[in-house]
């Protein structure tokens, strides 16, 4: 059996060999639901930083406000983020206060989950990375997606807990998804999110 998302459109096919009914095939496309989602996320239209475009923080839409005049450049308040200055900035500083809030929130995220496996924790970074959401060096050191600031608080524990159970297992056997089990709440959930919605995060911007 053959699966495909179609460009135009949106729509799922499924192209069925002979001898294999459409009952089988609809079963075969529930166990896909998955890859299907993040296919439709990936195709799905971009969406600029501009006034007025709704974006996701912390897994709750937000309307990005542009504010001419002097201020604080970037803050949050009753569901808007506001940036202030120049309209051909808005942009690049948007971008860069994500960046900054991410950080903020992984930091201590994975500095109690470090303190909690006995981990040696090197330095954080954020980067924005397409092949991954989280990376953990030999040296200790963790580098995160600034995408993930979009996500639910629940997909961001997880990917801490993900990167510093590397801190002792640079692998994913048992003792690694222990591990992981052990410093978040529910990791299957913030994989299936991830599976579904992820890829979607890359139309920002």
């Amino acid at each position: 059996m053959v699966l495909r998302v179609e460009r135009d459109g949106g729509g799922v096919v499924i192209t069925l060999p002979a001898g294999v009914n459409e009952k089988n095939g609809r079963e075969f496309a529930e166990t896909k639901t998955g890859w299907i989602s993040a296919r439709l996320a990936a195709l799905a239209p971009a969406v600029p930083f501009e006034d007025g475009a709704i974006v996701p923080f912390l897994g709750l839409d937000h309307r990005i406000v542009f504010t001419s005049g002097r201020g604080r450049p970037v803050f949050r308040e009753a569901g808007e983020i506001r940036v202030c200055g120049r309209p051909e900035h808005l942009p690049r500083r948007l971008t860069e206060w994500l960046r900054r809030q991410a950080k903020e929130a992984l930091a201590p995220l994975c500095a109690v989950k470090a303190e909690l496996l006995g981990g040696a924790l090197g330095r954080i970074s954020v980067r924005d990375t397409r092949s991954r959401w989280g990376s953990c060096s030999a040296a200790g050191n963790l580098s995160f997606s600034w995408r993930l600031v979009m996500a639910p608080e629940h997909v961001l524990d997880y990917v801490a807990a993900h990167e510093v159970a590397h801190l002792k297992f640079m692998n994913h056997g048992d003792g690694f998804w222990t591990a992981v089990a052990g410093l978040t709440a529910d990791p299957e959930a913030a994989r299936a999110w991830l599976k579904g919605h992820g890829a979607g995060l890359h139309r920002y911007g």
